[in-house]
């Protein structure tokens, strides 16, 4: 009797050790999860009710490859439309990207697609691998990634193409573009943004020949007069933008907030959010 007592005692032991070991697991899996929601939270930057977020949550296509095959670097071509081509690899045009923030964005019906940039102008976008451009004679620096169906960029280096084309007869005068310095591009917000699409907007921007960092360079971000330094190279969801017209001003700077010299390492725009 007295071993049966003693048996049931040490079960009933191992039964209160193995419920206070499974209380820890979930305090710990409770500790975890409560600590990445308060460090995602503590990404955000706050001014004047306008926040911004950094976000790596997208879908990702690490071997997804871009070349402009046409118009060659360093070529010219004649005066009128260009004709661009580009030869991609495991990536689909017009292919919607899924993911929560093609349902929380202004997003592409028409999927994914090139952004094409001359001169640090305004993107087009193209869902083709072919087609053509009207630019003007002199010398163009083109810069051109895989974007998705949101308007995200690719950021690795094999997803963008960087190049110098001439079109028509160039001015002997102008500066020349070191395809090799840091280069700040801007990408979006752009044109005109409605309804759902107002509450949350993205900020992406592209870089080439230099990354950012905490202590290093920098992207200094002023919006509607909001200084934000940004120091990671990921889009940014902007909330708490007022309706009408918004300015963004972007600068690549060095680790004293100095403007690294180039063409395109300070440029504004302005975009709308309408009801």
């Amino acid at each position: 009797m007295q071993i049966s007592t003693r048996i049931l005692v040490s079960l009933l032991l191992l039964g209160l050790a193995a419920c206070d070991a499974a209380k820890q697991v979930t305090e710990a899996t409770s500790v975890t999860t409560t600590t990445s929601s308060s460090s995602s939270a503590a990404g955000s930057i706050e001014k004047n009710g306008l926040r911004l977020t950094p976000f790596f949550d997208s879908p990702k296509f690490p071997t997804a490859q871009l070349r402009l095959s046409t118009p060659a670097t360093g070529s010219t071509v004649p005066s009128g439309a260009v004709p661009f081509k580009y030869e991609i690899t495991n990536f689909l045009l017009t292919k919607m990207s899924g993911g929560m923030h093609s349902e929380d964005m202004a997003n592409s019906m028409k999927g994914q697609h090139i952004h094409n940039i001359v001169d640090n102008e305004p993107y087009t976008a193209h869902y083709e691998t072919g087609f053509t451009k009207n630019l003007v004679d002199g010398q163009h620096v083109v810069l051109s990634f895989l974007s998705r169906s949101y308007h995200e960029s690719l950021k690795h280096r094999g997803a963008y193409d960087l190049r110098l084309v001439t079109v028509g007869k160039a001015d002997p005068s102008a500066t020349p573009f070191d395809l090799k310095a840091p280069h700040l591009f801007y990408s979006r917000p752009k044109d005109v943004y409605t309804g759902k699409d107002t509450q949350k907007v993205m900020l992406d921007f592209y870089l080439v020949n230099t990354n950012i960092e905490p202590g290093g360079t920098q992207v200094r971000a002023t919006i509607n007069g909001n200084e934000f330094m940004l120091d990671q190279w990921a889009p940014y969801m902007m909330e708490g933008l007022p309706m009408g017209e918004n300015t963004v001003k972007l600068e690549l700077v060095d680790s004293s907030g100095k403007l690294i010299p180039g063409p395109f390492n300070s440029v504004t725009r302005s975009f709308s959010l309408q009801p």
